[in-house]
């Protein structure tokens, strides 16, 4: 099964995608199998990630801002603005792919663990995700 789905994003940071991924897989009535998801863009990526303290997915924000920060004179890719190269270096340091086992028709997530989509862009938008579902 193939699915392809967006997600509004509204600025920089990581928002939760966990429900909607898991809603999929359980439509999808599989009870075994691997579920791949892909996000179509260079300028967002993917993260499986604490998703019970607040704190943690804070100081990840943080951490990647620190680390690739923007308007950097080296850059010379800013067609887009300030934060348009460090949009894809951040994206090119995480994945814009994830693998997840299914199992009992639900994503064998730990306990803490939850699917973000992680938005390197300031404006955010309309972000495609296409999700495969094998057995």
């Amino acid at each position: 099964m193939v699915k392809q789905f967006s997600v509004q994003t509204g600025g920089q940071g990581l928002h939760e995608i966990t429900a909607t991924v898991q809603s999929l897989v359980r439509e999808a009535k599989v009870t075994e199998g691997l579920c791949t998801l892909f996000v179509r863009h260079t300028s967002a990526s993917l993260l499986v990630q604490e998703n019970a303290d607040p704190s943690a997915k804070r100081d990840l924000e943080r951490w990647i801002a620190r680390l690739v920060p923007e308007g950097d004179a080296f850059y010379t890719h800013d067609t887009e603005g300030p934060d348009d190269m460090p949009a894809h270096i951040k994206a090119a340091l995480t994945a814009t792919s994830l693998s997840i086992p299914i199992v009992e028709r639900a994503l064998a997530l730990g306990t803490w663990q939850g699917i973000y989509l992680w938005e390197h862009r300031r404006r955010g938008g309309r972000r495609e995700l296409v999700l495969h579902i094998g057995t």
